[in-house]
């Protein structure tokens, strides 16, 4: 099966619509499946005490101030919406509340997500999976029992879905990966498994995770790692996503079948080499 690779722009476009724009186009032109965004309102996600606090940005000095410069307004989702169509490639976001699922809707996108963060938010769960669309699910920071609600929210609903493993570190060290999560996943819930990761540049943990097996991909991009923001740090640029989606292809024409027998592409070989013994090269 095809690893269905996501481009996770995030936040990395720090407001800007014209990075947002070299970051769709750098997605479609490394290969990807798909470019993802995210989607908050500030007045629901945020306290006002906490929005009022102070914090330094390019935007200004509260968090207020950083938090709707790193957001896009629902108009510039519809010139998102736009580009992506000329790009031809498919988009979607994470939303963070109810308001902003809902503000979505009138896009049309093909897929949802859950963010790791959002997996608890049983209102959130129960209002995607009334939409019916194949929603990517992270289970970053995510306890079996908490996993367990949403797989039961999105089956009763008949909403088709797959998990992601994911680890909540940003950035995640290699050492916390743990991968064989991937099999668990699988194994408990009898559904496709993607790998949503954040580790710090690097393309092995990710060709691991596709070499065990899963069905999509997701890594953070970026057009450079020394930007201002959170993800920039555990984001890909656009370098190393060419060579990961160009990685994944390989790992997906090499895994093979698992059969044990001689390949037709070897009987001549073995002819050459096994000239001076006695075999049976029908056995």
């Amino acid at each position: 099966m095809k690893v269905f690779v996501i481009a996770e722009v995030g936040i990395n476009h720090n407001g800007d619509m014209e990075i947002a724009k070299l970051l769709i186009k750098a997605a479609k032109e490394a290969g990807c499946d798909a470019v993802k965004f995210q989607k908050r309102s500030i007045d629901i996600v945020y306290t006002k005490e906490f929005l009022d606090s102070p914090r330094d940005s390019p935007w200004g000095k509260t968090q207020r101030a950083q938090k709707e410069g790193l957001e896009f307004s629902i108009e510039q989702y519809g010139e998102i919406d736009r580009y992506c169509a000329e790009t031809g490639i498919e988009w979607f976001a994470s939303a963070w509340d109810l308001e902003s699922q809902k503000s979505l809707r009138r896009f049309n996108c093909k897929y949802n997500k859950i963010a790791s963060a959002m997996i608890v938010y049983e209102d959130l769960l129960k209002e995607v999976a009334s939409e019916k669309k194949h929603t990517y699910i992270s289970t970053g920071m995510s306890s079996i029992q908490q996993i367990d609600r949403a797989v039961e929210i999105f089956k009763k609903t008949g909403c088709p879905f797959e998990l992601m493993h994911c680890v909540s570190t940003y950035p995640m060290d290699d050492e916390d990966a743990n991968l064989n999560r991937i099999k668990s996943l699988r194994d408990r819930y009898n559904c496709n498994i993607g790998y949503s990761g954040h580790e710090v540049g690097g393309l092995a943990i990710s060709c691991a995770a596709t070499a065990l097996g899963i069905t999509s991909l997701e890594r953070h991009i970026t057009l450079d790692r020394a930007m201002y923001g959170s993800d920039q740090s555990a984001s890909l640029e656009i370098g190393g996503l060419r060579m990961l989606v160009s990685s994944i292809r390989k790992i997906e024409k090499s895994m093979g079948t698992g059969e044990i027998q001689m390949q037709p592409k070897e009987a001549p070989i073995a002819k050459k080499l096994r000239a001076h013994v006695p075999w049976d090269s029908n056995e």
